[in-house]
């Protein structure tokens, strides 16, 4: 291998994300102990990675993969493959899943290994959740298919914290709900949020998404009724409710508090689909609109159940989600940093097809 490498990193521009670039550096290729280089394969790109941005600050993704200022690099979830490795546990040719810019090559110090997985325990992933520093191994991983791993990229990731959710509001007793609304109805995370409320059977799901996304989410058969932003008024107010909020549309929030009042039992902030059009929530009616942060509940439920028990309930439930999305999703994949780039600008301005999954590869395809 060449002494140095030429990487090449997506980056959007902090203040305004429609404003990107390819940054290019060098990287040496001869290792220090425990580091380990990865080449990244394919990635997701989907308005889960535009919720990374919104939360860019307050929920310190942009620390995750630091950039120069002014500059950002959204963390995704993808495949790499190990080209190097001074690590003595890890091997090259390993291919491991788990949370790396869009860039084409990555760096990272391993550490906590186990036949399972190893971390990444760089001085700057410090203080972050480990789950974000994780990088999983295909050869251990006992649901591990090949041909399934675009769609892992694109739903593993949001397919935990959607369970985590439905974890959290049952372990709550329902916040003494009847039903769940659930914004975004037609996004990738909120369409597994509706299969996981279903799946337990408790609460009623009420999908709420756009006029143009109503008949594909009556299609998915996940959600018990489908009703778009203009219907918010059809909705019975005596009914007590709690929210999903993927969207982060400060006015659909608003609109739904003051419609239930004391009938909003729990309001969960996740994502923020509609990024342009965020607020101000303060004042509102019913229950304190909170943003949910799926490693504590990991870290909680871990307590209780254990973390192998946890894991295995989470990797079941999952492999069925899988076998659910074959039969509507479609992948698409995308190479070069052209495509990149146009892919971001349609997750983006919202123009993505709800029924496929956008994969994207800095490399050219076969490089």
């Amino acid at each position: 291998m060449d002494k140095n490498l030429l990487v090449s990193t997506f980056e959007v521009r902090k203040a305004s994300w429609s404003e990107t670039r390819i940054h290019t550096d060098s990287i040496a290729t001869a290792l220090a102990p425990d580091e380990v280089l990865l080449k990244i394969d394919r990635q997701a790109l989907t308005a889960n990675n535009i919720s990374y941005a919104a939360s860019g600050d307050s929920l310190k993704y942009w620390e995750f993969f630091p950039a120069e200022d002014g500059w950002g690099r959204i963390p995704a979830m993808g495949w790499s493959e190990v080209i190097a490795s001074a690590h003595p546990q890890v091997q090259v040719g390993e291919r491991v899943w788990g949370f790396t810019p869009y860039a084409t090559h990555h760096k990272i110090i391993a550490g906590k290994v186990n036949r399972f997985s190893f971390s990444d325990v760089s001085a700057h992933r410090d203080g972050h959740a480990p789950v974000y520093c994780q990088f999983d191994r295909a050869a251990t991983n006992p649901i591990y298919e090949s041909e399934r791993e675009d769609q892992d990229s694109l739903l593993r990731g949001l397919f935990m914290t959607s369970w985590l959710v439905e974890d959290f509001i049952d372990v709550n007793d329902l916040f003494d709900a009847q039903a769940c609304l659930i914004t975004s109805a037609s996004s990738k995370t909120s369409i597994a949020l509706g299969h996981s409320v279903k799946r337990r059977g408790k609460l009623t799901s009420i999908a709420i998404t756009s006029q143009g996304n109503v008949a594909f989410c009556q299609s998915l058969g996940c959600y018990d009724r489908v009703v778009s932003y203009d219907q918010l008024a059809s909705l019975d107010a005596t009914q007590a409710v709690v929210l999903v909020d993927m969207a982060g549309n400060s006015k659909v929030i608003s609109a739904l508090h003051e419609h239930f009042a004391d009938n909003m039992k729990h309001s969960c902030r996740i994502g923020g689909t509609h990024h342009s059009e965020m607020g101000s929530l303060k004042g509102l009616p019913g229950a304190k609109p909170q943003f949910f942060f799926a490693p504590s509940h990991i870290r909680a439920r871990s307590g209780v159940l254990g973390a192998p028990v946890l894991m295995q309930l989470l990797a079941v439930d999952y492999a069925d989600f899988r076998l659910f999305c074959d039969s509507w999703m479609n992948v698409v994949q995308r190479y070069g940093a052209e495509a990149t780039a146009e892919v971001y600008q349609t997750v983006l301005a919202g123009r993505a097809d709800p029924a496929s999954g956008q994969i994207v590869s800095l490399s050219a395809r076969g490089e």
